[in-house]
């Protein structure tokens, strides 16, 4: 009898620090070890990354391609490299994660040049797209020719898609294509209401980069081709990148599990439901006088809210044991992020603790 494995951490801790810090939902990991009976063919012949075909079809409708990678930042530079000749280079906000959290590796992999250009609220619009969409033809100038976007942003913000589709006309009238970094794609779906294809393939957008981890997956993203005329070479570029799973089923069948039903819009939902909550809960209590040097620094339209506390008071709620990260220290902007296992009492005790350590700071507005 194989012996019962023992966790290694308090499977009751959840924190706010990342939706990357939850476990795997049940109905994933029950279609992982639905897929491990027998020997199926390796690299992707398989029966669940081919039923995973027609899975994303159904959302996104034809022609689509998709190629199932291990991580966000494999989806990212690969499905990018695909779209760009070897002199192209990518117009992304400051904050995207292409610029600040995959270690370079657009740069330094992909050989990409990115265009930087700042967002108070990390999204894109035609006017800041035109800060770096210029140059055409210039043999001393890396060449705009893919405009990235994420959704939902890195600062929590959601795109409508009207705004989509107005960067889609924009690249397209100047010759670029539009490439959307979807690691929160599911957390847009349920903050807009809308299906997948409404604000991808309907809006214009050319290649998507679906995540699926941070919406309950073990791990597992896929790049989505909605113009094949936009990617070239995936086949190739995914092998070379390191991204093709030798066991692809196990990849296929996590995201078969999330997207064949409604398993992706109820873990968004739910996420999303639980940031609304935390910020409604602290929003009544800054109306009510009782939350003294707390502000909000972004709107909450997703699963993450993004705040600004006095000084000391983030070190004191982590000592406690509250789990987050600072967003920018400097002004004392920190960032919680609520998962599909976020409950409501995780909310009500992180709002006491915020409540009572904010008392803390300042003993006179108790």
């Amino acid at each position: 009898m194989t012996p019962e494995f023992q966790p290694l951490h308090d499977t009751a801790f959840r924190g706010f620090a990342s939706d990357n810090y939850s476990g795997v939902h049940p109905e994933v990991l029950a279609a992982i070890a639905g897929a491990n009976g027998g020997h199926q063919v390796a690299y992707g012949d398989d029966d669940y990354t081919g039923h995973l075909h027609e899975v994303f079809a159904r959302h996104f409708g034809d022609p689509v391609e998709v190629f199932p990678v291990f991580n966000g930042t494999g989806a990212n530079v690969t499905a990018l490299q695909s779209m760009l000749p070897r002199w192209g280079a990518v117009i992304a906000a400051s904050t995207a994660h292409i610029n600040v959290d995959e270690g370079g590796a657009p740069e330094r992999v992909g050989g990409i040049k990115l265009l930087t250009v700042p967002t108070d609220d990390g999204k894109l619009t035609p006017e800041l797209v035109d800060r770096e969409a210029w140059g055409w033809g210039d043999e001393h100038r890396a060449q705009p020719l893919v405009v990235s976007i994420t959704q939902t942003t890195e600062l929590g913000t959601a795109y409508s898609v009207d705004e989509i589709r107005a960067l889609a006309d924009h690249a397209h009238e100047r010759g670029m294509r539009l490439h959307m970094d979807g690691a929160r794609i599911s957390n847009a779906a349920a903050s807009l209401g809308l299906p997948l294809r409404a604000f991808t393939r309907d809006a214009g957008v050319d290649v998507l980069s679906f995540g699926g981890t941070k919406n309950g997956a073990m791990l597992g993203e896929a790049i989505v081709v909605l113009e094949p005329e936009a990617s070239e070479g995936l086949k190739y570029l995914r092998k070379l990148n390191m991204q093709l799973s030798s066991k692809m089923r196990f990849v296929s069948a996590q995201l078969v599990a999330l997207l064949d039903g409604d398993l992706y819009l109820r873990n968004a939902s739910h996420a999303n439901a639980m940031a609304s909550r935390l910020r409604d809960a602290l929003d009544a209590g800054i109306a009510a006088g009782e939350l003294p040097g707390l502000s909000f620094t972004q709107a909450t339209q997703s699963n993450g809210v993004f705040a600004a506390l006095p000084g000391g008071v983030a070190d004191r709620l982590r000592d406690r044991g509250f789990k987050f990260y600072d967003w920018d220290a400097a002004r004392g902007e920190v960032r919680w992020m609520c998962s599909f296992d976020t409950t409501e009492h995780d909310i009500d005790a992180f709002v006491t603790g915020i409540r009572e350590e904010l008392a803390r700071a300042h003993p006179s507005a108790e």
